[in-house]
Parts: C-alpha cells; sequence; structure tokens
C-alpha cells in the first residue's frame, strides 16, 4: 500500500500556502515546501503561532453563540488532528482580534491548546490575500486532508466561488466536493490520513461507514493488513452487513429513479452536500443534510441567494 509522507509542522494544510515565520532558514526541517517551491508570500499577512489568550472575538461578529455538542465535536478533533484551518486575525494594541475563525479558536482553547496558528492580516485586504492563496494552492504539495482544509476555508471563510476555485487550481468540482468530504472522517481515521497511514481512496471507502469506532477500527485494520483500496471495499461492504439489521417480509423498493438522481448529483456538487431527491407519484423531497450549526448557515445563505 502505498502511503504519503507523514508530515507534521505549524499550520498544516493553510500553513503550507505561506512562507514559514515560526523559525529561522537554519532551523527549518527537512521537506518543507518553501525549500523547494516558490511560495507567492501574501503582501501584508503573515502566518504565525499566536497564544490563544491573546486574541479576542470579533465585536461585530453576528454569531454569538455556539452549540455546546458542535464544539465539543470539533475539540476533540483539534486534540488528535490539530489545528486544520489557521484563524484570522488584526493586531490590536494589546493583542489580537480575529477576523474569521472565532469557532476554531473557541474549540482550541476548550482543547487546552496553548497557541493556535493564525494570519496575522496587517494591509492586505481580503481580495488580495485571497488570490495569493489561491496561487499558491497548486504550487505546494498537500496530504489529501490537508487539501480538504484549504479547500474549504477558501470557500467558507475567503468567499472563493466553487468555479473560481475549480479554474485556479485546474480540478473540477466534483473532484472538490469529494476532497471536502475527507473532512468528514471521524477523528481518529483523519489522523491515520494525515499522518500517511492511509491513501485518499481507503479514507473515501470508509466515508460509508458512519458509525465513528467502527470507521476507525476499520481503518486500524486496514493498516495492520495493509489493505488495498479494492480490498478496503469489500471490507467496508462486509462491516456494513455486519451492522445492518435484517428485516423479514420487507417489500421490494421500486426501480431507481434516474432523474431524480441526477437532479442529486447536480445538486450536490452545487451546494456541497449529499442531496437527496425523492420524488413518488408527482410529489416529493428534496433533502439538504447538514453537520452543525455553521453548516446549517451556510446553506441557508445559498438558498437565501
Amino acid at each position: 500500500m502505498t502511503v504519503a509522507t507523514k508530515h507534521s509542522g505549524l499550520g498544516r494544510g493553510f500553513g503550507e500556502l505561506f512562507q514559514r515565520t515560526d523559525f529561522d532558514d537554519d532551523e527549518r526541517p527537512d521537506g518543507d515546501p518553501a525549500d523547494d517551491v516558490a511560495v507567492v508570500e501574501p503582501v501584508g499577512s503573515t502566518l504565525q503561532l499566536i497564544s490563544v489568550d491573546k486574541i479576542r472575538p470579533n465585536a461585530h461578529q453576528p454569531r454569538k453563540t455556539f452549540g455546546e455538542d458542535e464544539l465539543n465535536e470539533l475539540s476533540e478533533s483539534i486534540r488528535v488532528v490539530g489545528v486544520l484551518q489557521p484563524v484570522v486575525v488584526t493586531p490590536t494594541d494589546d493583542g489580537y482580534e480575529l477576523v474569521m475563525g472565532e469557532r476554531r479558536w473557541r474549540a482550541a482553547s476548550k482543547a487546552g491548546l496553548a497557541t493556535i496558528p493564525a494570519i496575522v492580516r496587517t494591509t492586505a485586504s481580503e481580495d488580495m490575500l485571497r488570490d495569493a492563496l489561491l496561487e499558491n494552492l497548486h504550487r505546494v504539495q498537500l496530504n489529501p486532508l490537508e487539501e480538504a482544509a484549504a479547500y474549504e476555508q477558501m470557500l467558507n471563510d475567503f468567499g472563493c466561488t466553487q468555479d473560481e476555485l475549480s479554474e485556479r487550481i485546474q480540478r473540477s468540482r466534483s473532484q472538490i466536493a469529494n476532497t471536502i468530504r475527507l473532512l468528514k472522517l471521524s477523528a481518529g481515521v483523519q489522523k491515520r490520513l494525515l499522518e500517511g497511514d492511509i491513501t485518499a481512496g481507503h479514507a473515501r471507502c470508509l466515508l460509508a461507514i458512519e458509525d465513528p469506532n467502527v470507521q476507525l477500527d476499520t481503518a486500524n485494520r486496514v493498516v495492520d493488513e495493509g489493505l488495498s483500496v479494492r480490498a478496503t471495499e469489500e471490507l467496508v461492504r462486509q462491516r456494513l452487513d455486519d451492522t445492518t439489521d435484517v428485516k423479514p417480509h420487507r417489500r421490494k423498493k421500486p426501480g431507481r429513479d434516474t432523474v431524480a438522481a441526477k437532479l442529486g448529483e447536480q445538486l450536490s456538487e452545487r451546494y456541497r452536500t449529499q442531496v437527496k431527491v425523492r420524488r413518488r407519484n408527482g410529489k416529493g423531497a428534496i433533502t439538504f443534510p447538514f453537520d452543525g450549526d455553521e453548516e446549517l448557515e451556510r446553506l441557508i445563505d445559498i438558498l437565501s441567494n
């Protein structure tokens, strides 16, 4: 089983899109992208590790409450994987003020982190910073999970459209959507992917398992036995059969509605979530699933416009 090189350091994912500011040249670890790739420095912005206590929330942040379950889940992920998407701050007289990423900042504090990777924006406009980061996305080599985190942050935090992201990084919208889905993996499996123990192909197979404990147990078996992606697909099918209750006398399902399925795929690509379209006898429903309040707000904003 071929896997990626293990990776560590400040600001995984988005951190690699910056010239690093956390160490001197003679301290640079082997394999850092700055050694062999020309990364465009976003003028007026730097990436730094900042004390969590020196950051204060933005007084103009419209969202004032954060669900406890949502924060606990993100906090646990940060404890296991780390902060994949740095917050964005501006300097103040006594520290820094958040521009983007209050939920990540709160979750990092809850996880007990002393510092958090942050993009410190001084003179750069949001458009300048976004353009520089887009330029760097196709210049650096990212782990699939880091890549997913970078794509999601470009779309959610920096207002980049799917079309713009697709054009700049030369990837289809469906490829981008499938990469972002890797962020739905349980924290333990994300860690396996981030450290290069499994590939993106293995990870996509594991997404079919909803139970996080079963998902992680399956991932551990994939690593222990050195399974290929095809063997992983078969293992996942077996695990799903083992965890599915067999109900007798089930009615035969109607034939697949290919038109509804096609519409569901188009909507899924457009809204970056697994949209289901169901119809029967001239009636039906369109379902937009979401993970947490932030995802719900994103969907409401898109649908409102």
